[in-house]
């Protein structure tokens, strides 16, 4: 293999997750995708912004993911920017998958997609929401932080 192929290349990430959500574990999965969806990603045409998971019999589903049309293909070999597309998992992992979402009330949304040696991978978390009581403490946090990195600077 050449060394392009075994890269790691991080298409899109989903940062509002990380603010909106709590993350309690992540999954590495592969996506069902056509060809033009493929072209468009690789251009880094991809919005996970508003994109969530569901598993419907037995299978995971990633909804309402954006991936723009491929330009340069003709308008009828093009793709449905936000269909739903599968989501590609051990059948133990759904198992799992299954009873946390069901019994605990965590949604999974996707967190960050990525060519993995060549491949097109989503990296999805199991979350669960945040109050805005936990928003602002982050926030607080984080700010904090920065005024400690900038007193150290200047020390």
């Amino acid at each position: 293999m050449s060394d392009k192929n075994e890269g790691y290349k991080v298409i899109t990430d989903n940062r509002q997750a990380r603010y909106l959500y709590e993350i309690l574990e992540t999954y590495e999965v592969g996506i069902q995708l056509t060809g033009t969806e493929v072209k468009s990603i690789r251009a880094g045409r991809v919005n996970l912004q508003d994109g969530y998971a569901l598993i419907r019999n037995g299978e995971v589903w990633l909804i309402n993911a954006h991936i723009s049309p491929y330009t340069a293909s003709g308008q009828y070999f093009n793709h449905e920017p936000r269909r739903t597309r599968k989501l590609l998992l051990h059948r133990q992992e759904i198992r799992k998958l299954i009873g946390k979402v069901e019994q605990q009330g965590l949604t999974l949304i996707p967190l960050k997609m990525y060519f993995k040696r060549g491949w097109v991978k989503v990296s999805i978390g199991l979350c669960k929401g945040k109050k805005l009581h936990d928003k602002r403490e982050d926030l607080k946090r984080r700010q904090d932080q920065r005024d400690i990195q900038r007193a150290m600077k200047n020390y």
